[in-house]
């Protein structure tokens, strides 16, 4: 249950709009910003029903090598393109920062593939606290559940400790690169 309730395409859409509330973005760029993270959740969602429905994967969660392979390009596409339309039409900056962010984030676990699985569940569990800074409390709640999500990750068998482990670093990471990019 965790594992759904933390799932990047239902977590990062609330904590993208939770974010722009936080900041008090006018109404414009909060509906930008909610319609381009659920269009990228929805896209994900299509893409990989898709892939499912035609025989050429085993199961929505894409943890066949050659399955999250593809996803993870598919992810990057999405991801980058959405911010490079985003800046198109003239989003502010931090927006597009937001996807582009996560783009790297994927981008950084298709590099290790070969290696390890990193934990994009994780990953994003905790990109998603660090852009609810600096409402401390929001931060606390979704820091909990992106440990609970690691957690779920090991129990299911999806990754090892290290992958969730890297994984949470990856999402501070990228959490520390966001508000770098927001400041």
């Amino acid at each position: 249950m965790l594992s759904i309730v933390g799932h990047p395409a239902l977590l990062m859409p609330l904590a993208v709009v939770g974010s722009a509330v936080a900041r008090g973005a006018p109404a414009p760029v909060l509906q930008a910003a909610a319609l381009a993270s659920a269009a990228v959740a929805v896209g994900v969602g299509l893409y990989s029903l898709r892939q499912v429905r035609a025989g050429r994967w085993q199961h929505m969660d894409a943890s066949v090598p050659r399955e999250r392979s593809q996803l993870n390009l598919f992810l990057v596409l999405l991801l980058s393109g959405m911010a490079v339309l985003l800046v198109w039409t003239g989003q502010p900056p931090v927006v597009a920062a937001g996807l582009a962010v996560g783009a790297g984030v994927v981008a950084v676990a298709h590099l290790f593939r070969r290696r390890l699985k990193l934990s994009l569940h994780a990953a994003f569990g905790v990109f998603a606290a660090a852009l609810a800074w600096p409402a401390m409390l929001a931060m606390l709640v979704l820091m909990l559940l992106a440990a609970g999500v690691g957690w779920s990750r090991l129990a299911l068998g999806r990754h090892t400790r290290a992958e969730v482990l890297l994984g949470l670093a990856l999402g501070a990471l990228a959490g520390m690169v966001f508000q770098g990019l927001a400041a």
